[in-house]
């Protein structure tokens, strides 16, 4: 019984996923003709920079949100979020004012905006993951993506240029996070802001875990695409920048479709498994699921990547193609542990995961930056995927080999 609830969440998810990322990819090789790669590297730098503070936007809090099933408790944990993130959004001001003073970079103006928008579908996709509304997660899901690229067109046809390739994505994400946003917590949204200190507290004290070892883990796993972007932009210009996150853009949205939906179902089994080993075998049979799905992936980019870029993108972009070849061995290593990485959470191992995810950023900017100084762009991709293929391998042995007491 639990199997078929498990897959009947996931296909729930999947199908909504599956039409969230038909649109972007229906309408990319329309963006590619809308906007230059200049533009684009513009965007991504601004973007992954909201990213990153985003993912860290309620501190990781919002992770603990499954393990509250008392309505009260949960409402004060949702109260604990509220105002982490507004912290959090002052601090997106500063390095926006940062950004203008040094760069002169106009789209820095929209980063607190991209930064409240981005955290807060993260924060309230826990909030329904907690609720099980897996219609309202898939929902959420087509309307950020496929509406965030949908907007993109209209203003790229409005001539926007890069504003029009951040507005976006920023506007369906607030309108993701409206959708997510039922049910009310315990006493409606009101309550949240009203939560006596003492009681955040203790909460916060309670979950301590999540900020002390969670958050610096995600902020530096999205720190490492920011790094990337500097040293590409650096060292090759806004067109190479544009180049690599349009290919990483696409190559990683089956990682996105499929990691998502596994993840949110996969993380509140794991969560209320009856014993180690049946969470142990849940993790085991998807990897091995996502194995026979990212081996074909990986083979057809290797083959033809460059040739698929160039027709569906435009001649303008062969060398994202390019890219995207030297890139398949990451990509396929990362479609599959994107949806394992809650295993650690679920299995209070976040200290492990923490010390792992450093060795593993370091060795991919390592890569990257190697792969730069010898042989350019193509070079930096092809040193990244050396790396991450073996930092990845150690990670997927662990789990599967996993033994609560000697990690936790």
């Amino acid at each position: 019984m639990r199997d078929r609830g498990l897959l009947r969440s996931t296909l729930t998810l999947l199908a909504g996923g599956a039409l969230a990322q038909l649109l972007p990819l229906l309408l990319g090789p329309w963006l590619t003709r809308l906007y230059s790669p200049t533009e684009f590297g513009q965007f991504s730098f601004i973007w992954t920079l909201a990213t990153n503070l985003a993912v860290v936007g309620c501190a990781r809090y919002e992770f603990a949100l499954p393990l509250e099933r008392d309505a009260g408790a949960a409402a004060v944990l949702m109260g604990l979020c509220a105002r982490v993130l507004m912290g959090v959004l002052a601090v997106s001001v500063v390095v926006a004012g940062v950004l203008l003073l040094v760069q002169d970079l106009s789209l820095a103006w929209w980063l607190p905006l991209a930064v409240a928008a981005g955290a807060m579908t993260q924060w309230l996709t826990l909030w329904a993951t907690r609720a099980e509304r897996f219609k309202a997660l898939a929902a959420a899901r087509v309307v950020q993506y496929g509406g965030g690229s949908a907007a993109q067109v209209v203003l790229g046809l409005l001539q926007a240029g890069a504003v029009g390739l951040l507005l976006g994505p920023i506007l369906a994400a607030l309108a993701a996070a409206l959708l997510l946003s039922r049910p009310s917590p315990e006493g409606g949204w009101a309550a949240v802001w009203k939560q006596p200190r003492a009681a955040l507290k203790a909460m916060a004290r309670k979950h301590r875990d999540f900020p002390l070892l969670n958050t610096p883990h995600a902020f530096a796993g999205a720190l490492q695409d920011s790094l990337a972007l500097i040293l590409i932009t650096a060292w090759s210009g806004e067109a190479a920048a544009g180049y690599w996150a349009l290919a990483l853009r696409y190559l990683k949205a089956p990682a996105g479709l499929v990691g998502g939906a596994l993840s949110q179902t996969l993380y509140p089994r794991l969560v209320g498994a009856a014993t180690p080993a049946e969470g142990l075998y849940a993790v085991r049979r998807t990897m091995l699921v996502l194995i026979g799905l990212a081996l074909p992936l990986m083979i057809v980019l290797l083959l033809w990547g460059p040739w698929l870029f160039a027709r569906v993108f435009g001649e303008r972009w062969v060398e994202a193609g390019t890219l995207a070849r030297a890139l398949a061995p990451y990509i396929a290593m990362h479609f599959i542990a994107s949806p394992l990485s809650v295993a650690t959470m679920a299995w209070g191992a976040q200290g492990w995961a923490l010390r792992l995810a450093l060795v593993g950023q370091l060795m991919f900017v390592g890569g990257l930056a190697a792969g730069l100084k010898l042989g350019g762009l193509i070079g930096a991709a092809w040193g990244v995927s050396a790396a991450m293929l073996l930092y990845f391998s150690y990670f997927f042995w662990s789990l599967a080999h996993w033994r609560h007491e000697e990690r936790a």
